[in-house]
């Protein structure tokens, strides 16, 4: 098989970079090497990462696959080949499937989604999805955990039962589970797309509190409005969302954490007020974390006059005041992680007008480079904080540790020797869990939405040039991406 050598990248680690090399080997990572020392034997193919980033994959807690039950947006296969070609290495799926992704027992196969699910073989949603590659025949080239719902179809009404889905949580009933089971827990709740009711939210953060999980708040609510409350909505004529909407509900959760202790992660803050109050709860030291996403930073409602519904967000595309103010919230370490809030819609979809066209838009694509372009070349942060911010960061939130490539090396090597170290993935016997991703934060490049692998083309950022382009993504010992 042809051996390639990819020399001089910059190995970033928790606390520490240094240059160093992969090899591959098929679609196989053979050598991670530390240093300038050469492949255990000849490559047929070298090729020079100078400038390039070799580090642990990027990783996305807020991603919406519409599988199942609504395909025809976005299934599974789609949305993690987005994901590969992004350079995230980990998802966590929400689960506002159809069927709802709520631990309940399907029993009507005509209802919608469920002929799928209970077609495989499933009575229930998180079962399906954690088997999705043995159900499809199909091999997925990212790592996913799965989000239960809050409250009973996320309708609102009634919070799920903690005993309908607690054996799908890491560490809970591991010998009644199978290796796919495994490898796709439950590991946090939510409503996303509709911030937790006031007649559930006790019982909640009490199921919230009772299973060890976090709860991820969609921290804004609104029963009328299309777009944000100011002079871009009176221009256009459209019913506004005033800021406050995020606010009250960010403030009332705050509150409830205060009162119970419970880990409260807000999802895609947008306003300068709401990071007001989240920097003030963190300094008051709640157990509280909060994301933004890269429309919010590079985009204001301005926007909706030249890109009109791709533009259309939940919560909506705020000031330019506000967009400064997220900025300044990355900058200060307000905000703990960025998330894409991947959202896939037809442009039939997003073609009916503001009243009528669903909110959000694809991301995973281009993130990184959006990201990069705004935060990075903008002089705001650094390469390695973005790195953070969009890696290390988010895993942990989700409970799992960034690949260590320094502890590897030692634990290889008895932690003996500088220099010149050679990491082996093939004697390593979980190296399945390793994720990794090559980045070149230099590269300028053009999004195009039709060259993605995305189903869905629901973008405002199409023909923008941006920097930084994900070149390989790394799962265990498999090259699951590439443009090298």
């Amino acid at each position: 098989m042809k051996r390639t050598w990819i020399h001089h990248a910059i190995i970033v680690n928790e606390g520490r970079r240094f240059a160093g090399s992969v090899v591959i080997e098929g679609e196989k990572i053979q050598e991670v090497i530390e240093g300038d020392g050469k492949p255990a034997a000849d490559c047929e193919e070298e090729i020079d990462a100078q400038g390039c980033f070799l580090l642990p994959g990027v990783i996305d807690d807020h991603v919406h696959f519409r599988d199942p039950g609504q395909t025809y947006k976005e299934s599974m296969v789609s949305g993690c080949a987005a994901a590969a070609s992004g350079g995230y290495t980990n998802v966590l799926i929400m689960p506002n499937t159809v069927p709802a992704m709520d631990g309940e027992t399907l029993n009507d196969p005509e209802a919608p989604g469920a002929g799928e699910v209970m077609g495989a073989g499933y009575t229930g949603v998180i079962d399906y999805l954690q088997h999705y590659e043995a159900v499809h025949g199909v091999k997925l080239p990212v790592n996913y955990d799965l989000c239960v719902c809050a409250s009973k179809g996320r309708a609102g009404h009634e919070a799920t039962e903690v005993d309908k889905w607690r054996r799908y949580m890491p560490g809970e009933d591991i010998a009644g589970k199978d290796a796919c089971q495994l490898a796709h827990p439950v590991t946090a709740i939510s409503d996303d797309g509709s911030a937790v009711t006031p007649e559930i939210l006790d019982q909640v953060l009490a199921n919230t509190k009772e299973s060890g999980l976090y709860l991820i708040e969609h921290c804004e609510h609104h029963d009328t409005g299309a777009v944000n409350e100011g002079p871009v909505s009176r221009e256009l004529g459209v019913p506004g969302i005033p800021e406050d909407t995020e606010l009250n509900i960010v403030a009332r959760d705050i509150e409830k954490v205060r009162e119970t202790g419970v880990h409260v992660h807000f999802q895609h803050v947008s306003t300068a007020i709401s990071f007001e109050a989240i920097r003030a709860a963190k300094a008051e030291g709640l157990p509280i974390t909060c994301e933004t996403a890269p429309h919010y930073i590079a985009l204001s409602d301005e926007a909706l006059l030249k890109y009109g519904t791709l533009a259309k967000m939940n919560p909506p595309l705020r000031s330019e005041a506000d967009r400064k103010a997220t900025i300044e919230a990355i900058a200060d370490g307000t905000v703990d992680l960025l998330a894409t809030d991947h959202a896939p819609h037809t442009l039939d979809e997003k073609r009916l007008g503001f009243l009528e066209a669903p909110n959000g838009i694809i991301g995973l694509e281009c993130a990184y480079g959006v990201c990069h372009k705004v935060l990075v070349d903008g002089g705001f942060i650094s390469d390695k904080r973005l790195i953070e911010l969009m890696s290390t960061e988010p895993m942990k939130l989700m409970g799992h540790a960034p690949t260590d490539i320094t502890a590897l090396l030692d634990a290889q090597q008895d932690g003996t020797g500088e220099g010149n170290r050679v990491l082996d993935l093939r004697t390593i016997g979980d190296a399945e869990e390793i994720g990794l991703a090559v980045l070149d934060t230099a590269k300028s490049w053009t999004v195009d939405p039709e060259r993605f692998h995305s189903t869905a083309r629901n973008t405002p950022f199409g023909g923008w040039r941006v920097s930084g382009l994900p070149l390989a993504t790394i799962i265990g010992k498999s090259l699951a991406f590439s443009r090298l």
